[in-house]
């Protein structure tokens, strides 16, 4: 098959098959723990990102019509990871590039094997690969149910290099863009990312259904004219309003998420940032409402406890 965009999804079960399923791991799971995940939709090779997002929503939609809300929304860098979780039970569809899956859990040994992942794994150096790209997941939603939340939160690593966060944000932003629209469709998510060496300055990084992704930092202080003009369109920025540069990154482009991740960094080194650990993300969320994770960011997060 030529791939110019197009796309099918290979359907394992339908839909409402998969939410059968999903409705007796969540029912009964004690017969099917240990039991590997049941594939319920794959993806031909070349498959866009969009097209991935569609066939996706699919077999999500029937599975929350059937089952409820999920505990935890989220997703890694190659695919949806939503959670429907208790403390008896955890069952979850997950995806990658491939395809996805549903399985169940005790979900103690499975937590604390991806704890595991976070605290010991990525790179001590710049001189080492990041493993941003191999986390369970990026980032986590939880709105205070249905289920229960995890005992313990995963926590995150800094980037050890300018490179490793750039790839970092990058991979959080294509997955926003992919995952957001189906998990909490028509809501926007965002953060702001703040300098030690640059304090008060914002510079906010996010997606909306409407936009796609978007950056924006907070020139005010600058003295504006056709110097400061040319010096922002030469770093990347497109729109200034109020004093705020702006960019967009139409999600359906492709290196949207790489453009606007590497946008972001660049704007932070430029106004004297030496280091990934000198950076402190908070104004963290999704449309105001609940508590959004992000253990794949690269950077230190303030989040409420």
């Amino acid at each position: 098959m030529t791939n110019t965009g197009a796309w099918r999804s290979i359907t394992v079960i339908t839909p409402a098959e998969a939410a059968d399923l999903a409705e007796l791991f969540h029912g009964e799971p004690e017969e099917h723990f240990g039991r590997p995940p049941i594939t319920v939709v794959s993806y031909e090779p070349g498959v866009t990102p969009r097209a991935r997002r569609e066939a996706f929503r699919e077999v999500y939609q029937a599975i929350v019509a059937r089952v409820g809300e999920p505990t935890l929304y989220g997703g890694s860098a190659y695919g949806p990871n939503v959670r429907w979780r208790d403390d008896s039970r955890l069952v979850l569809l997950a995806g990658d590039r491939f395809g996805a899956a549903l399985a169940v859990h005790r979900p103690e040994p499975l937590e604390y094997e991806e704890h595991r992942i976070f605290e010991w794994g990525g790179a001590w150096s710049a001189d080492e690969p990041h493993d941003f790209d191999l986390l369970p997941y990026v980032w986590q939603l939880y709105r205070n149910g249905p289920g229960r939340r995890p005992p313990v939160r995963a926590g995150g690593r800094t980037a050890a290099s300018w490179d490793h966060l750039e790839c970092a944000l990058g991979l959080m932003l294509a997955a926003w863009a992919e995952q957001l629209p189906v998990q909490v469709p028509g809501e926007w998510a965002g953060l702001t990312i703040r300098s030690s060496r640059d304090r008060g300055r914002q510079l906010t990084v996010g997606y909306s259904p409407d936009e796609g992704l978007g950056v924006a930092i907070d020139d005010r202080d600058a003295e504006q004219g056709p110097q400061r003009e040319r010096e922002m369109r030469a770093r990347g920025w497109q729109t200034r309003d109020k004093g705020w540069w702006q960019s967009a990154f139409p999600d359906t482009e492709a290196g949207a998420a790489a453009a606007a991740a590497r946008l972001a960094v660049m704007e932070l080194r430029a106004r004297g940032a030496l280091a990934p650990d000198e950076l402190m993300a908070d104004d963290v969320g999704v449309n105001d409402r609940g508590e959004l994770w992000l253990p794949g960011l690269g950077i230190r997060t303030s989040l409420p406890s």
